[in-house]
């Protein structure tokens, strides 16, 4: 199948379900059988078929979907997380409009409480200020329920990523909703290579749009964006504190990047951060076998535990080999 990782992914998971065994194949293989196939490289279901079950065939050390229980139940709660988040969202811009009543209107990050105490001493003259003072009222209740389930599924997914033995939440920036995310949709951390094939799997690795004289890069749009909303979300937090993540883009700020360079070099050295850790979460969890304990883990710093670790402006890598446990420099 083409896609498991992504829209295939419930279909592949079901097959595995029912004792089929199903082997993820890459959308560029079956591109390059495409192109290479009669037909002028048309995409069409057949063709599509076809292309995919001789790339499968053809090429070595294809990956097996394996479909993890654990691993799909923290997917599961991790959209029910970002649900209850973009519901939060939509209930504030809701009582931001109606909160006309309160003098200067409302502070744009407002809470439940907060909410209440600006009404509190409100006493409608008329139908319509009536009308809006009781919609406001239901929308805090609203926001009040939807408050109370985001606590407890963040509870939930906590509980579950350390059940899991893994130490994202140990990293700055990082709370159950993005380890869970992170941890579902990577799966196995050992399917990619190195670090720098999962950058370009998230989108952190920049794309070269040099030209002549001109050494440049720009960002890339492509890769998993759940991901990499993850990310951003890690790194926003670390340039609002005193972090080695601060540090590192006031760096980069210094040597002459834009603030938007700067941002997205610091998010794939968060990538690279991201998957040491993986990695050695995983490999921790592997021997200390069914029902282990995790044990300590490595130094949490942006700069990856390794201390060794280069700029982070590589882009889309090329070939490589497997890398071994501890990743080597990307500059």
């Amino acid at each position: 199948m083409e896609g498991c990782n992504g829209i295939g992914r419930h279909l592949a998971h079901r097959l595995v379900h029912d004792g089929e065994t199903v082997i993820d194949v890459p959308a560029k293989l079956s591109a390059q059988v495409r192109v290479f196939a009669t037909g002028n490289g048309r995409k069409t279901d057949p063709v599509d078929a076809h292309s995919v079950a001789l790339a499968a065939l053809h090429a070595p050390n294809l990956r097996r979907v394996e479909a993890d229980p654990e691993l799909v139940a923290l997917g599961m709660l991790a959209d029910r997380r970002d649900e209850l988040g973009r519901a939060r969202t939509e209930t504030l811009c809701r009582l931001h409009r109606l909160l006309e009543l309160v003098p200067g209107g409302a502070k744009q990050f407002l809470s439940a409480r907060q909410a209440r105490e600006a009404i509190a001493s409100i006493l409608p003259r008329d139908a319509a200020a009536r009308v809006r003072l009781r919609l406001i009222t239901e929308l805090i209740e609203d926001l009040e329920t939807i408050d109370r389930k985001t606590k407890a599924a963040d509870k939930e997914l906590r509980a579950l990523v350390l059940e899991r033995g893994s130490t994202l939440m140990d990293l700055h920036g990082i709370g159950p909703s993005g380890a869970a995310r992170l941890l579902a949709d990577t799966g196995d951390i050992g399917r990619f290579a190195t670090r720098d094939r999962f950058a370009s799997w998230n989108g952190t690795a920049p794309l070269d749009a040099s030209s002549g004289d001109q050494q440049r890069h720009r960002l890339s749009r492509a890769g998993n964006r759940k991901i990499n909303r993850a990310l951003h979300i890690m790194a926003i937090v670390q340039l609002r504190n005193h972090t080695a993540g601060r540090v590192y883009y006031d760096t980069r700020r210094a040597g002459g990047k834009t603030s938007m360079e700067a941002l997205r070099a610091l998010k794939r050295r968060l990538s690279n951060t991201i998957y040491t850790r993986m990695l050695a979460d995983q490999q921790r969890r592997e021997l200390a076998g069914p029902g282990g304990q995790s044990g300590t883990t490595p130094d949490s710093s942006v700069t990856g535990s390794n201390p060794r670790t280069g700029p982070s402006d590589k882009p889309h890598p090329g070939p490589t080999n497997k890398a071994s446990s501890a990743p080597t420099p990307t500059s």
